[in-house]
């Protein structure tokens, strides 16, 4: 009778194992890069960067898929002190072993060298201050930390890549726009190079108060992490350097072929940039915030002034062939790291089309794709969740 019950457990256990497995990837152990620390390329407690590796294998094993992962960012010492106790700014807090699902589960890339890098530093990887806050003990190393990152994949085999893809979501999302020229500038020239920004086109736009609470935002954040050298000369060149931190103003001169999915009614956008608590302070907002069928029709229509002011931002980039764009109705924020969002038999279309194949038919060629949805509610494929998520700017 033991037996029987040990068989019936054990094969539970490997049903659930293969349910596991499937819905949501994969468990990838992590990876420290031990050698970074000399080139002071580290998290913002000091200690090194870390990355997820699912190896590559048949076809694929000259193929890199690189997601950048999100989580927002600290603009300011004691924000930065908050953050370097956490996953978000100390490996020492990060997980040993995670999932790997969305895009880095996915069909068209299954065979793929697939690599989840870290996020420790706070300033979607671009900072650069000499000096340790000597009271804080904060390292601000984002840009070093970027480039050791790549230098241990490109040694590990990247340096023969014949088709690579620069991803993130969120905070990631962002730093895939920032960096995706120097990412190509790092592969050989036949390489077939791409990047992908989920969630990270953020616009600079007033809150709900008529304050310019993102814009003063990102300017301490660029203060704070010495940012600017490592921000595009030809944004800096012309406007302050905080201005450069959003997409709108730099997206344009990226060469590398770029593709740009985001919710029009961006759950985060929604309430960061338009609806901060800072500019709420009676918290007329809060409801709204948590689930769009409960707002107002007052605030239904500031959300879709804000769409508007999206898409105005969104088209400074120019008619390009080579760019893709997913803009969805739904409320929502990074679609590409959730395999409901991602490619599932419920997952949200745009065009009768799902995000994986978009994507996956625009990377390989067959198809571009280029689609603004209409104004909300006009999508019944969205889910409209506002998923837990670490990605406010404070996290």
């Amino acid at each position: 009778m033991l037996n029987t019950t040990r068989s019936c457990l054990w094969l539970w256990l490997l049903v659930l194992g293969l349910l596991l497995f499937t819905t949501n990837g994969a468990y990838v152990p992590i990876t420290y890069v031990q050698s970074a620390v000399a080139k002071g390329a580290v998290c913002l407690d000091g200690t090194p960067p870390a990355y997820h590796w699912d190896k590559g294998y048949g076809t694929g094993i000259n193929s890199w898929l690189i997601q950048l992962e999100g989580g927002g960012w600290c603009n300011n010492v004691s924000s930065c002190l908050v953050r370097k106790n956490t996953h978000l700014g100390s490996s020492k807090r990060m997980v040993k072993q995670i999932p790997f699902s969305g895009i880095l589960n996915n069909k068209h890339f299954y065979n793929w060298n697939r690599i989840k890098v870290r996020y420790c530093d706070g300033s979607s990887f671009t900072g650069d201050v000499a000096a340790v806050n000597p009271v804080a003990n904060l390292h601000f190393r984002g840009a070093r930390v970027w480039l050791a990152v790549m230098e241990d994949l490109l040694s590990k085999g990247m340096r023969n890549a014949e088709n690579a893809i620069l991803s993130g979501c969120s905070a990631g999302g962002l730093a895939s726009i920032l960096h995706c020229d120097s990412f190509r500038a790092l592969l050989p020239m036949g390489t077939k190079v791409k990047c992908i920004s989920d969630a990270g086109y953020f616009i600079n736009t007033r809150d709900v108060s008529g304050g310019h609470y993102i814009q003063t935002f990102f300017d301490q954040l660029v203060a704070t992490h010495g940012s600017a050298k490592n921000l595009l000369p030809s944004c800096t060149s012309r406007m302050k350097p905080g201005l450069c931190f959003f997409p709108q103003y730099i997206a344009q001169q990226i060469r590398t072929p770029l593709f740009i999915i985001n919710a029009a009614y961006d759950s985060w956008q929604i309430r960061n940039i338009l609806a901060p608590g800072i500019a709420d302070p009676h918290g007329h907002w809060e409801s709204c915030k948590l689930d769009i069928k409960n707002c107002l029709p007052s605030q239904i229509k500031v959300m879709q002034d804000f769409r508007l002011q999206f898409l105005v931002a969104l088209l400074r980039l120019g008619k390009s062939a080579s760019r893709g764009m997913f803009i969805d109705s739904c409320f929502a924020h990074c679609q590409t790291e959730m395999q409901e969002l991602w490619f599932m038999q419920d997952s949200p279309l745009l065009n009768k089309t799902k995000i994986g194949k978009a994507v996956g038919d625009w990377f390989y060629d067959r198809n571009p794709f280029q689609k603004i949805d209409c104004a909300y509610p006009c999508n019944p494929t969205c889910h409209n969740r506002v998923y837990d998520d670490p990605h406010a700017p404070h996290s």
